[in-house]
């Protein structure tokens, strides 16, 4: 099969890799599309460290090909998403309904994939720069056939972490202010989840002014140029002294400062961006003294299984917008020209489609 091998200095288009059978509890997905996330180009980057050679992708959805012994579900033929979390299911953040913080599974690699007699490692237990892998059967979420793959792979990662990171980790509530930085696929996905809570103000800041009109059509009420002015000037004038929430969607030691200092007394930072393995987070102390807090959020706090249905529930409604995410769809043999645009920021989410 063919897949996009990164081998710690480039990537590379391959035919030939092989994956293993399922095992038990464990079924085989082909992958149909998958989105490209800013985790992978962290990867590629050097800035989440990560062992190679290496399948990225981590953003996917396909059809169930093939059981382990054991499973009941999903079945042969189901269309899927693919989740991230390949938990244990036993332990007692999986058992209480918090599988993100399942330790047993957590930063665990595999060597699922040979290619050339060289066993290939898989990314955050997925790999969907692959024609077909190999996932636990819990991570492998059925939905209707009728929702177009090329749509359905973003609520892998994008959605999940966006929109829980509001309806999960941060509760916003009916009335509150929002304050989002960074307004790409997961900045997005904050901001419309932001809209279905109920959020009164809901502020976009990029440094990007062409993303004015998209994050508008997401929910945003303000637009901010983050390369233009006093942002935080104007944060505080916009919601009146200080927002209930700020969600980095960067990362980094300087945005994350900045970020504190929008915030409200009570009022909440939300950490989504990946910063560098190296960065530290400095602010005054007293920052802390008005109830102000910082909060980790991996994944959106979320819970597949559930959460996949609900935001499917939503897109049927016309609440969740989806198909507006993905501003284009690229063939497995144009994978750098995606990685370009990705880099130059001309993407909110592009999206790879498997060879049929």
């Amino acid at each position: 099969m063919k897949a996009i091998v990164f081998d710690g200095t480039e990537n590379r288009l391959v035919d030939g890799v092989t994956v293993r059978d399922p095992g038990p509890g464990e079924v085989q997905v082909r992958i149909v599309a998958s989105g490209l996330c800013q985790s992978d180009l962290s990867v590629v980057n050097g800035k989440i460290p990560f062992p190679s050679p290496v399948i990225l992708g981590h953003e996917g959805a396909g059809i169930v090909e093939a059981v382990g012994p054991g499973v009941t579900m999903p079945a042969v033929g189901d269309h899927v998403v693919l989740s991230t979390l390949a938990t244990c299911g036993q332990c007692a953040a999986c058992t209480s309904g918090h599988p993100t913080m399942c330790r047993e599974s957590f930063g665990k690699t595999a060597t699922p994939f040979e290619w050339g007699g060289t066993p290939i490692h898989n990314y955050a237990t997925l790999s969907t720069f692959a024609e077909r892998i190999v996932v636990q059967a819990g991570q492998a979420v059925s939905i209707p056939k009728d929702i177009p793959l090329s749509t359905a792979c973003l609520i892998g990662c994008a959605v999940l972490t966006g929109a829980g990171a509001v309806l999960n980790r941060a509760h916003v509530r009916p009335g509150d202010s929002v304050v989002v930085i960074g307004a790409g696929g997961i900045g997005l996905n904050v901001i419309q989840a932001a809209r279905v809570a109920g959020a009164a103000t809901i502020v976009a800041i990029d440094t990007n002014p062409d993303k004015e009109s998209q994050t508008r059509l997401f929910g945003a009420t303000h637009f901010i140029d983050a390369t233009a002015g006093d942002t935080v000037a104007t944060v505080r004038e916009l919601t009146d002294g200080g927002a209930h929430h700020v969600f980095d969607c960067v990362g980094g030691e300087a945005i994350t400062s900045q970020a504190m200092e929008m915030l409200d007394w009570g009022g909440q930072l939300i950490m989504l961006g990946v910063a560098g393995p190296e960065a530290k987070l400095s602010v005054p102390a007293s920052t802390f003294y008005m109830d102000r807090s910082v909060l980790g959020c991996r994944y959106g706090s979320s819970r597949p299984g559930a959460d996949i249905p609900k935001y499917l529930d939503l897109y049927r409604s016309g609440r969740l917008l989806l198909d507006e995410l993905v501003t284009k769809t690229y063939q497995l043999e144009d994978f750098q020209s995606l990685m370009d645009d990705a880099r130059n920021g001309k993407l909110d989410r592009g999206v790879l489609l498997m060879p049929s």
